[in-house]
């Protein structure tokens, strides 16, 4: 009995380790590769798998996006400039029989082709090209590295160079370069604006000397419109003035002795002053011979002299104080 369940016992034993070694779980990022006798059978896919224990096996390939760090390297530039570059490339696996049966290390395989393409790549620029062209260098690697990984069942997602470091001369140069570039590029800007605010403040005297000149000249020509407004208004009233006293004397028919009343108060007022020649014409003159009262006033005047002009000359009647 004793030798019977030692027999039982043995073999559950080999039944749990032949069911555990049997049992495969893949992870979903992953591939399994199934392997009898050493050679390649089938692919499976993530989940419960089962195998033949001591017959088959089971090799797991990782799907998700690795990363290759590609160590630093100097490189000689197109113009003879030695600078250290590195890089990473990111891959993904596509064919997990090709990535496993097709490169015996992936990642140093994938790291010494970056290296090679890279030298070959930045040895055909210059230096600025280099440092101001990464995009070119990372889209042309890339290029170069999926069309030579494909073989290996992987596909190049990018590259990217994470830095060119040129030598320490030449850094110090191109920081001299850099300043003096940004000195030039300061005074140009300066000049523009000084330049650009003398041509504002020359437009602002300008303009502000025209509207001054036509503000003077708008003002003289409204001053003169008003004094032209203010003679002709005058004008036309002294004008209607004379017209209605003339249309007043012809219409009120004035006879002689009202007219020689009227020259004798005009008269009196022009006899009122310091002068001592008074010329009247001759119609006056003849008013004054039908009007006896004028001649005794004239008479009885010592202080004047009154001349008389007529169309022949002057007649002139003086007095003169003892």
């Amino acid at each position: 009995m004793e030798a019977a369940a030692a027999v039982v016992v043995a073999f559950i034993v080999l039944l749990v380790v032949y069911v555990a070694l049997a049992i495969k779980i893949v992870q979903q990022h992953e591939k399994g590769l199934v392997e009898r006798f050493g050679r390649y059978q089938k692919t499976v896919g993530p989940g419960f798998n089962m195998i033949v224990p001591f017959i088959e096996k089971m090799q797991k390939v990782d799907m998700r996006e690795q990363v290759v760090d590609v160590p630093p390297q100097e490189v000689i530039t197109k113009d003879n400039v030695v600078v250290t570059v590195d890089a990473i490339v990111y891959y993904q696996a596509t064919d997990p029989v090709k990535l496993k049966y097709n490169v015996a290390n992936f990642i140093l395989a994938a790291t010494k082709l970056a290296q090679t393409n890279l030298r070959n790549v930045i040895g055909d620029m210059d230096l600025d090209s280099a440092l101001t062209s990464r995009d070119t260098i990372n889209t042309e690697l890339r290029g170069i590295l999926d069309e030579a990984t494909d073989v290996w069942g992987t596909r190049v997602v990018r590259v990217e160079i994470q830095r060119i470091d040129p030598p320490a001369d030449v850094t110090q140069a191109m920081h001299r370069q850099m300043k003096a570039e940004r000195e030039r590029r300061a005074a140009v800007t300066e000049a523009e604006g000084e330049k650009r605010a003398a041509i504002l403040r020359a437009e602002g005297v300008k303009q502000a000397q025209i509207l001054q000149a036509e503000g003077q000249a708008k003002a003289i020509k409204e001053v003169a419109d008003a004094e032209k407004f203010q003679l002709l208004t005058v004008a036309e009233g002294e004008g209607q003035a004379i017209e209605r006293v003339f249309a007043a004397i012809h219409n009120g028919d004035p006879t002689p002795d009202l007219i020689a009343i009227k020259y004798l108060e005009a008269l009196t007022e022009i006899a009122d002053g310091q002068a001592t020649k008074l010329f009247l014409p001759l119609e006056t003159a003849g008013i004054l011979g039908s009007i006896g009262a004028i001649g005794e006033l004239f008479t009885g005047s010592r202080d004047g002299e009154v001349t008389t002009t007529s169309r022949a000359g002057p007649s002139r009647t003086e007095s003169s104080e003892e």
